[in-house]
């Protein structure tokens, strides 16, 4: 698992038909502070997060293993939004919070 933030949604007219109706996100990949890595990614939404909010998503042949994705062509899906996060006993984040 891997942790981003929602940046927004990818549209796409023309798709595989075993796509039609999943919502597509551009994630970005966040550290362990929440800040962006520099890395972005397109992900299959499985949970419906919103723009904004920290997610969780798989890659790779696990991004196959949620009901939405089972047998579709995608390398990444969002398989949970992040209400908190601690490292070493401090929290970090919490959902809502600034």
């Amino acid at each position: 698992m891997n942790l981003a933030k929602v940046l927004g949604r990818v549209v796409s007219t023309q798709k595989e038909p075993s796509l039609e109706g999943l919502k597509l996100l551009m994630l970005g990949v966040a550290g362990p502070d929440g800040k962006p890595t520099g890395g972005v990614v397109v992900a299959v939404d499985a949970v419906g997060a919103g723009e904004g909010e920290y997610v969780l998503y798989a890659s790779g042949s696990s991004a196959r293993q949620t009901k939405a994705t089972d047998g579709k062509p995608v390398d990444a899906v969002v398989m949970a939004i992040v209400d908190s996060w601690d490292i070493d006993g401090e929290e970090r984040y919490r959902k809502g919070q600034v």
